[in-house]
């Protein structure tokens, strides 16, 4: 198992973003704009330690509206219409 040192710096390599979370974990994201101006956010939060906690995938719509959120991890939800287009 890698170390939490080893396992935060290939989270900050593989994810643009993130942020410190009070308990002492983070949250990453990374983004990824489709052709027709919709876009994708990947999201990941991690424990303290870097263990991952949940990933989940946000779609937007062209105005910057979430319409879609599909948990992944740690059970994969599919896909969950939060607003329709």
């Amino acid at each position: 198992m890698a170390a939490p040192e080893a396992k935060r710096r290939r989270n900050e390599r593989v994810f643009e973003n993130w942020e410190e979370l009070p308990d002492g974990g983070r949250r990453y994201w990374y983004e990824v704009t489709g052709r027709l101006g919709w876009k994708a956010r990947y999201v990941k939060e991690v424990d303290a330690d870097e263990n991952t906690l949940r990933f989940w995938q946000e779609i937007y719509n062209e105005r910057g509206e979430l319409v879609e959120i599909h948990e992944k991890y740690p059970v994969d939800t599919g896909h969950r219409k939060v607003k329709e287009p």
